[in-house]
């Protein structure tokens, strides 16, 4: 799945900057792409589990597009851990809408994740901005060097698209959150 992620991440910023298209084409793109990189969460969801360190690596790889990189922290080690409890950001509340759950979800889920990391580098002595060792800075350092390369490679006028790609990225994978842990 990963080649066709980013070989469609790479065309549609290909297309943003060489096709005649208004801003509603711009945007169905970017829906479109971020479609594309909320199915790369859920691959990265499934090869987070794995054990073999390639498997995890390329975990982040696929979370970079989206920009949301605590997932493989959060999810792993919080969500698993808390499923359809109160306490778990990705759980939805009896009766609450939506709209509601995607900001406590985001937010909630990247403070988790922030929590689990830190705790575990403290047990091994390892400083909690250690970008080699902390996956949250790691898997977003990932994630600004895709967003670099592109904009170096296609100019800034893509910038706010892949933004728009994320955001509808992290939009999906919530709404799968939202119905099958209501």
């Amino acid at each position: 799945y990963l080649p066709l992620q980013y070989a469609g991440l790479v065309f549609g910023c290909w297309m943003w900057v060489s096709q005649p298209m208004g801003w509603a084409e711009h945007l169905a793109s970017a829906a479109t792409l971020g479609i594309v990189g909320g199915v790369g969460i859920n691959a990265a969801h499934e090869m987070g589990h794995k054990r073999t360190k390639i498997e995890r690596r390329l975990a982040k790889v696929a979370l970079a597009q989206s920009f949301y990189g605590h997932f493989y922290v959060e999810h792993n080690f919080g969500h698993h851990i808390r499923v359809a409890t109160p306490e778990d950001p990705a759980t939805a509340r009896f009766g609450e809408s939506y709209w509601k759950f995607l900001p406590r979800s985001v937010v909630g889920s990247l403070t988790s994740a922030w929590k689990y990391e830190k705790a575990r580098l403290a047990r091994r002595g390892v400083s909690m901005w250690n970008p080699k060792r902390n996956n949250i800075l790691s898997a977003w350092l990932m994630s600004v060097f895709l967003y670099a390369a592109l904009i170096a490679a296609f100019g800034w006028q893509i910038a706010p698209w892949l933004v728009v790609q994320a955001v509808m990225a992290i939009m999906f994978l919530e709404g799968a959150n939202y119905l099958e842990h209501y």
